[in-house]
This record gives C-alpha cells, sequence and structure tokens, in this order.
C-alpha cells in the first residue's frame, strides 16, 4: 500500500520557497500558539502569481509543474496557468483534489493538497489509489477567508499523525491572485475526476497537460467562485497520453467528458449556483469538466478529441461577475 515517494516530504521544497521569500512573493507568515506554520496567501496579505503558482504545485504534491503563461480570448489578453504531470492519478487525486471538508467549531474549509494522504478521510479513494503517505511533515491548502485558529491545526495535525509544528497550512481566499492561478491550475485534475466517475481507470491515464485562463479577481468571494469554475468549464484545454485495455471505448468514452455534454451548460456558474440555491449538490456533476479534452493512445495510436472552446459565454461571466 505505502510507495516509497511520499506527496508530503515532494511538496516541501516548494512550501520551503513560500516561506523563506515570503516579503517578495507579497505572502504573511503567522507561528499559531501550536507552532504550525500557517502561509496567508490573500487574507492579510495581497499574493502573487509565483506564490500562486507554488502552491499550484505544492497542492500537487511536487508531482506537477505549473507555469504561467498567457492566453487570449477574443480580444482581451489573460495570464494562464500551464499544467503538465506524468503522474496525473496521484498528483491529482491523491493530492490535488479538495476533497476534505474540515470543521472544528465556527471554522469550515474544504482542504487539499497531499496532506490528505496522511490523514486518508478519504479511505475508499487511498484505497483505489494503492497510496498511502507515512511522512512526518504534513502540507495543506485551505480555502478559506478565515486564518485558521489553534484548535484547528490541532485538528488537522492529529488526523496527520504529526505534530502541530510539522503542519504547515496554506490559506487563501477564492477572491485573490493565488486563489484564481490554483484553481485555474486543476485544469488536469478536472476531467481526471470526470473520467473516474464515468469508470475509467486513472491508473491508465500516464501524462497530462493543460492550460486555462487566470480569472482577474472579483470583489467577493462566491463570484470568484462563478468565474474561476467558468474558466475551466468555457475555456479549459486538456491533453492526456494514455495506456488503454482491450475493450475501452475511448471514441464514446471522451465525448461524455466535455462541460457542453452536461445539461446545466450555457449559463454563467454563478448563475447555476444561485439557481441551485447553493446546493453543490443540486448541480449536474457531469458540468465540472473542461471545455476541450484530447486524448493520444498508445495501445491504439489513436488520436481523439471533443469539446468546444466557448469566448462567447466566458465573457457574458466576466461581466457579471465582475459588476
Amino acid at each position: 500500500m505505502t510507495e516509497k515517494r511520499s506527496l508530503n516530504k515532494l511538496a516541501m521544497g516548494a512550501v520551503k520557497q513560500l516561506v523563506k521569500n515570503s516579503d517578495a512573493l507579497r505572502v504573511k507568515i503567522h507561528r499559531d500558539k501550536s507552532k504550525t506554520t500557517i502561509i496567508d496567501c490573500g487574507i492579510e496579505a495581497p499574493g502573487s502569481l509565483e506564490a500562486g503558482r507554488l502552491v499550484s504545485e505544492v497542492c500537487m504534491g511536487g508531482l506537477g509543474t505549473v507555469d504561467i503563461g498567457t492566453t487570449a480570448v477574443g480580444e482581451h489578453f489573460f495570464p494562464a496557468a500551464r499544467v503538465r504531470t506524468d503522474d496525473p492519478a496521484l498528483a491529482c487525486l491523491g493530492a490535488q483534489v479538495a476533497g476534505w471538508s474540515i470543521k472544528v467549531d465556527d471554522f469550515f474549509a474544504l482542504g487539499s493538497g497531499p496532506a490528505r494522504a496522511l490523514a486518508r478521510v478519504e479511505k475508499k479513494l487511498f484505497d483505489h489509489l494503492h497510496y498511502k503517505d507515512t511522512h512526518n511533515e504534513a502540507v495543506l491548502l485551505l480555502e478559506t477567508r478565515t486564518i485558521p485558529g489553534s484548535a484547528v491545526c490541532e485538528h488537522i495535525a492529529e488526523k496527520c499523525g504529526v505534530t502541530p509544528e510539522h503542519l504547515h497550512l496554506i490559506v487563501a481566499p477564492t477572491a485573490s491572485i493565488v486563489g484564481s492561478v490554483q484553481i485555474a491550475a486543476r485544469i488536469v485534475e478536472t476531467p481526471i475526476h470526470k473520467l473516474e466517475n464515468l469508470k475509467f481507470d486513472p491508473h491508465k491515464i500516464l501524462s497530462g497537460t493543460g492550460i486555462t485562463p487566470i480569472v482577474p479577481i472579483a470583489r467577493k468571494d462566491n463570484r470568484a467562485m462563478g468565474l474561476t469554475n467558468d474558466a475551466i468549464l468555457m475555456m479549459g484545454q486538456t491533453f492526456f497520453y494514455i495506456q488503454s485495455t482491450e475493450g475501452d471505448d475511448i471514441a464514446s468514452l471522451i465525448e461524455k467528458v466535455p462541460s457542453s455534454t452536461s445539461s446545466s451548460y450555457g449559463k454563467p456558474f454563478r448563475q447555476i449556483f444561485k439557481e441551485a440555491k447553493g446546493d453543490f449538490y443540486k448541480i449536474d456533476p457531469g458540468l465540472f469538466a473542461p471545455a476541450m479534452i484530447s486524448i493520444s493512445d498508445l495501445r491504439t495510436g489513436q488520436f481523439h478529441t471533443a469539446g468546444r472552446l466557448d469566448p462567447e459565454l466566458f465573457l457574458k461571466s466576466l461581466e457579471t461577475s465582475l459588476d
């Protein structure tokens, strides 16, 4: 079950860069009384593109590379997150997924990053991945606008089996530079999650790369949540190398992946979320996917692509989210 590679150990290089270069990266370091290191990337500190890039690589457990490039949408020009990984299943599902719901007293946040592999709260997922981390340090990203207190730090440390002084928590609101970057950097994770829901074994995905716009910062987190999702749903592009097995119908499978196949597609996500009365479970889960996906199948030598970019709808979302 346990592999020699530790997601938490691999991620610590980027964590140390955030701490060492905190002034240049415009992040603020807090030392909680529990001795946990808290890296504020958007609450009391503004953050930066480079901080967002490093945080994104932390979230992928050191098994992904994130670059900041550029992209055009119509006549508009945006920064863009360019992501690549040669271990998509472990980097994205084992680390990057925001799958840990953390609630302590009045504090609530979703946790993503390699500490999930220590806590293994999502036991079924990690059993499926055949992975368990045993490192003595843990790092977790919390998407929140509240600096976690000692009770939260101690709770997370206990779940991870580490001492609070060996816990590193990164906090970033959705409506922040780092928030925008790290969500855009989920462009490879999102289709893997959907492929898994379509019963495709993520271990067959050998390598993945993707690009999506990094959106401007909205005034409120709920508006930023809508716009960051729309960037992936309407403008996100992903390419995978896979090793299929006999019986896999990749041509039919890929047609089910793009966001536009969902019955909920066609409106800005903020509007969809509002109509669902703020309940994610009332939204078609098939919506959460990139605009386009391409697959190169090493077994058959075939290339498949599905979906389309939707710049018109994305720019409409941009207009309504920033007003």
